[in-house]
């Protein structure tokens, strides 16, 4: 039979996730795979026949579209030649130009730059892609999307993100018919916060370039490349396919992006043996070679193929580093809920959070779990607050900021208003005033009515047939009286005429300043230097939701006020009565503070000490202790002045010791330290007990409610806050008698 213990640990969210021993037939291997070629490469005369073991004669599609586009002739003799472990220890010296590692990289192969990788341990990865990041200043992507792609929802969810601090937008859809409307919404609601947020449609290429062709869209990213032969031919692609449509966004004045990952070949069944990080590495190289200016990547959709292998998540951290190493952007993968335990995914997204990337996230979910289409990302709206304490805790720079709700419920309802201008306008759709009430208040589509399932379709098709484009929306949005939103969409068009968003790793911040690996790179060389928060920017992120003022952590004092009366009656003096117990109380008992922990008021947990006293039949005392807010101190100088030998103690905020005379000051008879979990029955208790030792008998046993909740977290400022009180009144005075009454 299996033990307890073990079917706890069955029951626990973790076993629920896959793991699986190496095999590297199945492509299930994260690193440094028995079958992955050794590094080598053969130049004649400028040109490469030979990569990674392989003859031209024998080169895939792969092979000769690196062999002919992705190697940089000029250095890879010495990129090749350069030992591993020297290079490795240029990405992790700060000290070594970021320049220099990326030079040395453009000459070296696929097997050469997953060999390196693997002999990298986290931190060493870490350290690297601090340097190495491309755009000095992180950023962070969202996805935006709903399970009946409601138009006023994502309009209304877009303003909410941008409010919080994501840049980019990305949306998908369900049906492939509602594409183009869930571009134009998501576009709306993007400008409606800030200006600047990049708004993509993830959908089938073709539709995907064309909506971005029409500026309804505004970046495009799911461009798949793989890292074996026969997944391109299974997708109906090539290197060359993949260029060209490169090449088609960067005409266009669109900003794109490749995406790969680990993982994707294996769960094609076509990974030829080799390890995970070889093959993304053979992705990265095409990628470069194809004039790419990022790549999404980290695992993204086969990151749970990757978690499952031993080291699959440094696996995953190695990846991200070869996209910084080759000169790209790098959106970082963490848009897949990789495990049933928050301890582990968390532990994915935390380190990437902490060294700092391009995109922090290829697409937090900032709506919640159930409405992304893309599956659940590892951080969803769920999630939100507790990102904003994580960076706050660690002074990193996530990107994501506080706002009061009353601010986003504003920005929202204009967000809802200029969307259903916008569809009105265009004949597109109408929506009622009930709907857009419902959207603006809504977490999410499970809290708005109903849409009719053809409005969506019909708009799209509208959209699409009626060759509606991102001036139709400029000229809706200002004719209906949202000036500010047509402004600012239409500067998204001329941006794109600009093209200085073309550059490699380009965002806009709010006021449309370009930041990217040109205007805004990244110079970090070791303690002192590259990014860092401002005064303001680290005040930002300090304030969250669950910050409290001081006033805030002793507002609740005031309900108790007034609930006893101690009257000092005189100095405490020693007695010689066997049958006494005294009851001491800590300088601002009954004074400044007034509430324990556990909800009680002070002159009800008083009352109740005195009357488990009065049950065992003996007299008691209180008197107020001033040279110490220490508890047990108290209860010892109570202890002392007590007839029977047997005190007291009990501070403001309810923590409780019974003391005996004999003993020292640090020992005691029981100690209820939680004062949280100390109800008014524990007190009566208390009482009862200290009068049994001062007859000599023994007390059952106080015990704690059983509790498992963190009480530290909810409760440890407040007792900051209550301690403070106490120690405000402590003074050298010695003991006095008091005299209470109740009202």
């Amino acid at each position: 039979m299996e033990s307890l213990r073990a079917q706890f640990y069955a029951g626990r969210p973790i076993a629920n996730d896959a793991m699986v021993p190496e095999m590297p037939e199945l492509g299930l291997v994260a690193m440094a795979g028995p079958n992955d070629p050794a590094p080598s490469l053969r130049i004649a005369n400028g040109r490469v026949v030979e990569l990674d073991g392989k003859a031209e004669v024998a080169f895939d599609l792969i092979d000769e579209f690196i062999a002919r586009h992705a190697i940089d002739v000029a250095v890879a003799e010495e990129a090749m030649a350069t030992d591993d472990v020297t290079f490795a220890r240029m990405l992790v010296d700060p000290t070594v130009p970021r320049a220099a590692c990326t030079r040395l990289a453009a000459g070296m192969t696929p097997a050469k730059h997953a060999r390196i990788l693997a002999s990298m341990s986290p931190v060493e990865l870490l350290s690297a892609i601090t340097k190495l990041r491309v755009r000095r200043t992180p950023s962070i992507q969202a996805h935006v999307t709903n399970r009946v792609d409601h138009p006023l929802l994502l309009a209304a969810d877009a303003a909410s993100a941008v409010a919080l601090g994501f840049r980019e937008l990305e949306t998908t859809v369900p049906l492939l018919r509602d594409a183009p409307s869930n571009a134009l919404a998501l576009l709306v609601g993007s400008q409606v916060a800030a200006a600047g947020a990049l708004t993509q449609c993830s959908v089938e290429e073709r539709l995907e370039l064309e909506l971005g062709m029409r500026g309804l869209t505004t970046y495009a990213e799911t461009v798949s490349v793989y890292g074996t032969e026969q997944v391109f031919i299974d997708g109906d692609d090539t290197p060359w396919s993949k260029a060209f449509l490169a090449s088609c966004y960067a005409s266009r004045g669109l900003k794109m992006r490749f995406t790969s990952g680990s993982g994707a070949e294996a769960l094609m069944g076509a990974s030829e043996g080799m390890s995970m990080l070889y093959l993304e590495a053979r992705c990265l190289a095409l990628t470069r070679g194809a004039g790419s200016q990022g790549v999404q990547n980290g695992g993204i959709d086969g990151v749970n193929v990757t978690a499952s292998v031993p080291g699959g998540m440094r696996e995953v951290v190695a990846e991200n580093l070869l996209v910084m190493l080759h000169d790209l952007e790098s959106c970082t993968g963490n848009d897949t809920l990789m495990s049933y335990s928050d301890i582990r995914r968390t532990a994915h997204t935390l380190p990437l959070l902490l060294a700092g990337s391009d995109f922090l996230f290829s697409g937090f979910g900032s709506i919640p779990r159930y409405d992304n289409a893309f599956g659940p990302s590892n951080f969803n709206a769920e999630d939100i607050d507790d990102y904003l304490v994580i960076q706050r805790d660690w002074g990193f720079e996530g990107v994501l900021r506080s706002r009061k709700d009353s601010d986003l419920v504003a920005l929202r309802r204009r967000a809802v208003d200029a969307c259903r201008a916008v569809y009105r306008e265009l004949g597109l759709a109408e929506f009622s005033d009930g709907d857009c009430e419902a959207v603006v208040m809504a977490h999410g589509s499970l809290d708005v009515p109903d849409l009719d399932p053809q409005l969506v379709p019909r708009a799209s098709e509208s959209i699409m047939s009626g060759g509606i484009g991102i001036l139709d929306v400029v000229r809706a949005l200002a004719r209906t009286g949202f000036a500010v939103e047509a402004e600012r969409v239409l500067e998204m068009l001329r941006q794109r005429l600009l093209g200085d968003y073309l550059q490699t790793s380009a965002i806009f911040d709010e006021s449309m300043k370009v930041l990217s690996g040109l205007t805004d790179p990244n110079d970090y060389a070791g303690p002192g230097t590259g990014y860092r928060m401002t005064p303001e920017r680290l005040a930002e992120i300090a304030d969250v939701r669950q910050a409290r003022t001081h006033e805030a952590l002793t507002a609740d004092q005031a309900t108790g006020r007034g609930s006893v009366t101690l009257r000092t009656i005189g100095a405490a003096r020693s007695r010689v009565r066997p049958d006494e117990v005294v009851v001491g109380v800590s300088p601002a008992f009954a004074e400044s503070v007034w509430l324990t922990l556990g909800g009680a008021t002070v002159g009800e947990a008083l009352r109740q000490l005195l009357a488990g006293l009065e049950e065992e039949g003996v007299v008691s005392r209180i008197v107020r202790v001033r040279r110490s807010l220490d508890v047990g101190n108290i209860a010892w100088t109570a202890a002392r002045l007590s007839g029977s030998g047997i005190g007291i103690g009990i501070q403001g905020k309810g923590t409780t010791v019974i003391h005996r005379a004999d003993l020292p000051v640090l020992a005691n008879l029981e100690l209820l330290p939680n004062a949280a979990l100390i109800s008014p029955a524990l007190y009566r208790t208390v009482g009862r007990n200290a009068g049994r030792y001062a007859r000599g008998e023994s007390p059952d046993a106080v015990l704690l409610p059983d509790s498992n909740e963190p009480l530290g977290p909810r409760f440890h400022a407040r007792v900051v806050a209550l301690v403070a009180a106490e120690r405000r009144l402590v003074s050298a005075d010695d003991p006095v008698e008091l005299e209470a009454s109740w009202t």
